[in-house]
């Protein structure tokens, strides 16, 4: 695998595709700079080589040029976090960019107006894929957030670069952290999934049942689980159509040996809403008009031990509502045996968005061994597919 390492950027363009996909307020400033901050070992090593870099990245999902997804309301922020005077270029191919990119000195850096003002960049075009690269000498890719898109500047370009490509020091360590649950890592190795729907993991589920010793379910994608079992679940949520999925999965998990935990108590509510009336309930007897929307005390504390035990460990999905104050606590729970784990020399990845919106609000995000940047990206790597982005560079 090509990585940063390999190169020498000195008096070299390199052409780096990034993610700076990051939200912005009303007045376009960056509200979470996290994705900038991620780019920025791959930036440093470039500039300290004495190179420089071109940079392009995508901003939302614009219906061609719209002014408010400009990468020019980035720039500054870019500036201050490389603490590199930002050049900004309001096209990503065409002359002016061409020229921009012609005159770039080392140790300055680039930034390129946001790809998708160009339909070609989603259509994966060859021509345009073309002219971007002629902005650069050597093809960074540490985009993992767009890896599993085939899209111009993130696969269809790579072909351009034959032998000056390689992986950012962001993506590489994504492969890495995703290497050491799925192929690597210590025994025994827990995945956590959570969230709302069965059907949004299964594929994760049927590929990592080879790689892992236990496997926790929570969220309300658990009572799919309960009910398939004949527990009574009130107004949960449940998947009806995928009951004979979630025993097809118990089925998998016992010829694997794969012990899968399952909450035994949930906090209920008689509504929807953080002012609800609460209560603990077995799992398996939730009384109708009620609905389960965390897990309960007796839960946590098996988790806990589960983790405390596990040397590799993916967590993927909050164990309930954790938006609602009420129904937070076995999220919370899950994150300090995690970071206590962690501690005790366990390696931890989080990914996807929910679990790395829960782990930044309550301050895991520092605790843990990793955080994935990606979360599409992250879900079909973990189902084991190749990502187009990966593949492109590896080729």
């Amino acid at each position: 695998m090509n990585t940063l390492n390999d190169f020498n950027f000195k008096n070299k363009k390199a052409l780096i595709r990034v993610d700076f996909n990051v939200p912005l307020n009303e007045n376009f400033q960056v509200t979470d700079a996290t994705r900038i901050q991620a780019a920025k070992p791959t930036l440093i090593k470039v500039l300290e080589d004495g190179g420089s870099c071109v940079l392009m990245s995508h901003l939302g999902r614009p219906n061609g040029i719209e002014e408010g997804l400009s990468l020019k309301h980035i720039a500054d922020k870019i500036e201050d976090i490389i603490g590199v005077e930002t050049i900004f270029v309001s096209d990503c191919v065409g002359e002016e960019a061409c020229f921009a990119a012609e005159n770039l000195k080392p140790g300055e850096l680039l930034v390129l107006e946001n790809l998708r003002f160009h339909e070609e960049e989603k259509k994966g075009d060859l021509a345009f894929a073309e002219k971007l690269s002629k902005l650069g000498d050597i093809y960074v890719n540490d985009a993992f957030g767009t890896a599993h898109r085939a899209h111009a500047s993130t696969t269809v370009i790579a072909q351009f670069f034959p032998e000056n490509k390689c992986f950012g020091a962001l993506l590489a360590q994504e492969i890495e952290a995703i290497d050491k649950v799925l192929k690597t890592g210590e025994k025994p190795v827990l995945a956590i999934l959570g969230g709302a729907k069965v059907s949004s993991k299964i594929t994760i589920i049927e590929n990592i049942l080879d790689k892992v010793d236990h496997l926790i379910i929570g969220g309300a994608m658990a009572f799919t689980f309960v009910k398939a079992k004949g527990g009574a679940i009130g107004n949960s949520l449940v998947e009806e159509e995928k009951l004979d999925l979630a025993l097809d999965v118990l089925r998998q998990a016992e010829e694997k040996n794969v012990t899968i935990h399952i909450p035994v108590d949930a906090i209920i509510a008689d509504n929807f809403s953080n002012d609800a009336n609460i209560q603990i309930s077995d799992i398996n007897n939730i009384p109708e008009g009620w609905m389960g929307l965390d897990a309960g005390p007796k839960s946590r504390e098996h988790f806990h031990k589960i983790v405390m035990q596990s040397k590799t460990i993916l967590w993927n999905g909050p164990l309930g509502v954790f938006e609602m104050e009420n129904f937070a606590n076995a999220t919370i729970a899950l994150g300090n045996s995690i970071v206590e784990a962690t501690k005790k020399g366990a390696f931890s990845l989080v990914g996807g968005g929910d679990s790395v919106a829960a782990v930044k609000q309550f301050g895991f995000d520092k605790r843990v061994s990793y955080v994935s940047t990606g979360g599409g990206a992250m879900l079909e790597s973990l189902e084991g597919k190749t990502l187009p982005g990966i593949a492109a560079i590896a080729e």
